[in-house]
Formats: structure tokens, C-alpha cells, sequence
């Protein structure tokens, strides 16, 4: 897994609500360049895309300006003391905004999705271990107000993770 990588869209840009930014091959190259290496010079990057490193400096803050993309430290988990990995599927009551507010705002949620399906909400939780995943999931999300039901899926083993697909 790399240390450094791109996040290539932020949640804003996937929601499907709204216009998306205009993104031409050459801005997709760039990504594409970033996400072999989010460390790779501006000059560098300019020279495979035929632009100067002024141009591509630009046109990186202006992908990043739109959240179109993040340039973020990506780890691997168990390396960092994190050493228990869930997704939840969780069923509301009403209104599935609020509860995805909330569950959004939890440092331990990394990823929430409003979906179609046997769940109105998926999360992906990074916790320390067992104990701190049981709070998580009991305290904290169960009693949150609209919550109907939940179900864990514990990752036993992590096979692929990648974030090389922004630009297929």
C-alpha cells in the first residue's frame, strides 16, 4: 500500500445531486500521475502531460479547490494501531440524512453511503480492537435517534484496497 496517495473524489462528488466539474483528459492524466505518486513534482507531472509545472500547479489546486480530488497520507491500518475493521449496515427510521449527519461526524467511521438495498446506510469503522468496535457500534450508533437496526460484517482479512479507479 502506498504511504501517500490521492483520494480521488471527495463524497461531495459522488452523491450524484448537483453539477459535476468539467474534468478534460489532460486534468485526468494529472490525477492519474498523483495517483501513482502524490509526492510526484509539479515538473515532472508536466512533463507527461505536456504542460508546465505552473500549469499543472494550477490545475491541481483547481481540481482540489472543487473536490474533485484529495491529496491525502493514505496507511494501512493494523500498522498504525488500528487493528479491528467493520462495515455496518444500518436500517432507519424516517429520515436517513440526520443519522448519516451523525454517523459522518464519528472520527471512527471512515466511509458512510446512503444506499438501495437491504440497508439504508453503509459504514465502514476503523477501531483499536474488539472492545472499542462493541462501543462503537453499542453506544454510539444503536442509540443514535432514527437507528431501527444494524448489522456488522467484521473484516477478518483486507485482500484489496486501492483508490486507483477516479479515472478509469
Amino acid at each position: 500500500m502506498h504511504s501517500e496517495d490521492v483520494a480521488s473524489r471527495s463524497a461531495d462528488s459522488r452523491t450524484g445531486s448537483g453539477s459535476s466539474p468539467a474534468i478534460d483528459s489532460v486534468s485526468l492524466a494529472i490525477i492519474e500521475q498523483l495517483q501513482e505518486d502524490g509526492r510526484r513534482p509539479y515538473a515532472a507531472i508536466g512533463k507527461a502531460v505536456g504542460l508546465s509545472e505552473a500549469a499543472v500547479r494550477q490545475r491541481v489546486q483547481k481540481l482540489l479547490d472543487q473536490n474533485v480530488m484529495q491529496i491525502v497520507a493514505v496507511t494501512d491500518p493494523l500498522t498504525v494501531g488500528f487493528r479491528r475493521q467493520a462495515m455496518l449496515g444500518i436500517n432507519v427510521e424516517g429520515d436517513v440524512d440526520p443519522v448519516a449527519d451523525a454517523l459522518a461526524a464519528m472520527p471512527e467511521c471512515e466511509y458512510v453511503v446512503l444506499t438501495a438495498g437491504s440497508f439504508d446506510l453503509m459504514v465502514e469503522v476503523v477501531c483499536e480492537d474488539d472492545d472499542h468496535l462493541l462501543d462503537v457500534i453499542n453506544k454510539r450508533v444503536r442509540t443514535l435517534p432514527g437507528v431501527r437496526s444494524t448489522e456488522s460484517f467484521v473484516y477478518l482479512k483486507l485482500k484489496k484496497q486501492t483508490y486507483m479507479w477516479g479515472t478509469r
